[in-house]
C-alpha cells in the first residue's frame, strides 16, 4: 500500500430499504461522508446528482423484486464509484451476474464490521495502485524499481512535518520530486523554491529572510523573503551543500524557532513551513571538511532519498522519451538508434535527455536513424565541451596523476605561453595573469626556465 497519506475521508453512499441495516451500515463507516437511498428511485438521483468514491448497494430493494439493485451497478460504474454488492442471496448465480455488471466487490450480510473494514481496505489498495500507475506514467516517470521505491518512500512522508534531503546527481529529477511530495502534502501555503548555488551569500540572505526599506543601497521597499512565501507550505532549498557555514547557523535558528528577523529589521517575522533541500554533493564529505554543520544537517535530514542517475537505470529512457513527446510530434526510431541512444551514458540525465529530444523533435524525422542520433550526440558532445576549461585529455591525466600533478600542469602551461606572448617579460606575465611572484617563480622552476630576475621590464 502507498500511504501517501491514512485513509481520507471518503464519500459513500449507501442504498439500504432496511432502516436496521443502515444503522449498522452507519456504526461502521463512522469518519466518512456517508449518504442513504431507501430506494432505486433516491439512489438514481443521487448517483446523477453528485460522485461518490464507494457505492454500497443491497441486492434486494423492496419486497417484490429479489435483484432490483443489479440495475443500479452499471450505473455506478459509469459515474466512476468502486460498488460494493451486500446481499443474503450469495448464490453464484447472483455473484456472476453482480460482477457481470461491472460491480467492483461482493459480500454476504452478517458479518458487516469485517465486511465492511476488508471493503475498504480493497478500496484503498485498488485506488493506491492506480495513484501508484498514474504518478509513474504522468508525473515521474520511471520503470526502475530502486527509483520507484525511493520516490514511494519520500511520498510515505509527504503529510509529515519530517524535513526530506534529496540526493542525486543535477537533473536525475529533484527537483520535480519536491513538487510532488509538496502536492500530496495536503499543506495549503505555496512551494517556494531557491537555488542556493545561485545566490551570493548577501543576496541568498535577501532572498531567504527578506528586507525592509532601506536596509541597503538599493532597497527601495520591504520584500518578503522565501521563508515567509513559504508559510504553511513547502520551503524547496535546492544546492544546499553550497550554502555558506554563516548561511546554515542563521538558516538552522530560523528552521528551530519558526522565527527569523529580515534584513534591516528589528521585529521578528514567523512561518510556518516544512523543509525538503536538495543537493548533489556528498553531505558526509562537506562535513568531515567543515563545509556543513552537523547540526545544520541533523536538521534538514530527517529523511535522505537518493535519486539514481539516467545511466544507471536506462530502462527510463524510452518511456521518458514518451512523455516528453506526448501530445506532439512522435517520434520512432530505428533498432540501431535505440540501441545508439542506450549506449550513450547521459551525463546530464534527464534534462540531457529532454534537450535532446527536444531537438530530435525540431527536425525533419518521424523515423530516426542511427546516423541521426550518432551525428546528434557528437554535435552535443563538441557543443558542451567547447565551453569547458577541461578537456578529456586533461581529465584522464588528472585520473591517472592525481589533481595536484594536473593543476600544476595546467598551471605551467598557460605561465609558458604567456610567457612567450610577453617576449619573456615576466612583470608583464605577472599583471596579465594577475598571480603573485611566488607563483610564477615555482613555475619557472618546474620548466627549468632562468628564474633570475630581468634586467628590464
Amino acid at each position: 500500500m502507498l500511504g501517501f497519506v491514512t485513509m481520507p475521508k471518503l464519500s459513500i453512499l449507501v442504498v439500504e430499504d432496511d432502516p436496521l441495516a443502515r444503522k449498522i451500515m452507519e456504526s461502521h463507516l463512522g469518519g466518512h461522508s456517508v449518504e442513504f437511498a431507501p430506494d432505486k428511485r433516491t439512489a438514481l438521483e443521487a448517483l446523477a446528482a453528485r460522485s461518490h468514491d464507494l457505492c454500497f448497494i443491497d441486492l434486494k430493494l423492496g419486497k417484490n423484486d429479489d435483484c432490483s439493485g443489479l440495475e443500479l451497478i452499471p450505473v455506478a460504474a459509469s459515474k466512476g464509484s468502486y460498488s460494493v454488492v451486500m446481499s443474503g442471496h450469495d448464490s453464484e448465480p447472483y455473484i456472476d451476474k453482480a460482477y457481470e455488471l461491472g460491480c467492483n466487490d461482493f459480500y454476504a450480510k452478517g458479518n458487516e464490521a469485517d465486511n465492511i473494514g476488508r471493503v475498504l481496505d480493497r478500496f484503498q489498495r485498488k485506488r493506491d495502485q492506480l495513484e501508484t500507475g498514474r504518478l509513474f506514467a504522468e508525473e515521474f516517470v520511471t520503470d526502475d524499481a530502486a527509483t520507484r521505491a525511493s520516490v514511494l518512500e519520500a511520498l510515505r512522508y509527504a503529510v509529515s512535518d519530517l524535513p526530506i534531503l534529496l540526493l542525486g546527481p543535477s537533473g536525475t529529477g529533484k527537483t520535480s520530486l519536491a513538487q510532488i511530495i509538496h502536492e500530496r502534502s495536503g499543506r495549503d501555503g505555496q512551494f517556494v523554491a531557491i537555488n542556493c548555488a545561485a545566490q551570493s551569500e548577501d543576496l541568498l540572505e535577501v532572498e531567504l529572510f527578506g528586507c525592509r526599506k532601506g536596509a541597503f543601497t538599493g532597497a527601495n521597499s520591504d520584500r518578503k523573503g522565501k521563508l515567509l512565501l513559504a508559510d504553511k507550505g513547502t520551503l524547496f532549498l535546492d544546492e544546499v551543500g553550497s550554502m555558506s557555514l554563516k548561511m546554515q547557523s542563521k538558516l538552522l535558528k530560523a528552521i528551530e524557532e519558526k522565527s527569523f528577523y529580515p534584513v534591516g529589521s528589528e521585529k521578528p517575522e514567523t512561518a510556518a513551513f516544512r523543509v525538503v533541500t536538495a543537493t548533489l554533493e556528498d553531505v558526509q564529505s562537506l562535513i568531515k571538511a567543515g563545509k556543513m554543520r552537523f547540526d545544520f544537517f541533523q536538521r534538514i535530514h530527517g529523511l535522505a532519498v537518493t535519486l539514481k542517475p539516467l545511466a544507471q537505470r536506462k530502462c527510463d529512457i524510452f518511456p521518458l522519451i514518451g512523455f516528453f513527446t506526448r501530445g506532439g510530434k512522435r517520434l520512432s526510431f530505428t533498432t540501431e538508434a535505440k540501441a545508439e541512444i542506450l549506449r550513450h551514458d547521459w551525463p546530464g540525465n534527464i534534462r540531457e535527455l529532454r534537450r535532446f529530444i527536444d531537438l530530435l523533435v525540431a527536425g525533419n524525422e518521424g523515423r530516426v536513424s542511427f546516423e541521426t542520433i550518432a551525428g546528434l550526440l557528437k554535435s552535443m558532445r563538441v557543443e558542451e565541451g567547447a565551453g569547458s576549461f577541461v578537456t578529456d585529455e586533461q581529465f584522464r591525466f588528472a585520473l591517472g596523476q592525481g589533481l595536484d600533478e594536473a593543476v600544476d600542469r595546467f598551471i605551467d602551461t598557460i605561465i609558458k605561453r604567456a610567457l612567450a606572448k610577453n617576449e619573456g617579460h615576466k612583470t608583464k606575465t605577472l599583471a596579465d595573469l594577475k598571480i603573485s611572484t611566488r607563483l610564477l617563480y615555482s613555475s619557472l622552476k618546474r620548466f627549468r626556465e632562468d628564474a633570475k630576475p630581468e634586467a628590464t621590464s
